[in-house]
């Protein structure tokens, strides 16, 4: 069977850290900033391992856009 490492453990062995660091890593976080800090170690473990992750499509339209779209439906209504 093979032992799964969390990518805690992972970055604890790869790179030193301060003692807060340290602490969050090993134990849970117990405020809002300390979940920032392990949001901005996790992103520092993904840049290790080169894990990139695929871009959010852009599902952004202006308004003149959407208006158009209305007037088209309403023609072909018509």
């Amino acid at each position: 069977m093979t032992e799964k490492i969390g990518w805690e453990q992972e970055i604890l062995d790869s790179v030193k850290f301060n003692k807060k660091q340290e602490n969050l890593l090993k134990h849970s976080t117990k405020s809002l900033t300390d979940s920032w800090l392990v949001g901005v170690l996790y992103t520092r473990w993904k840049k290790l391992k080169s894990i990139r992750e695929q871009p959010s499509p852009s599902c952004s339209s202006s308004f003149r856009e959407w208006n158009k779209k209305v007037e088209d439906v309403d023609t072909c209504q018509s």
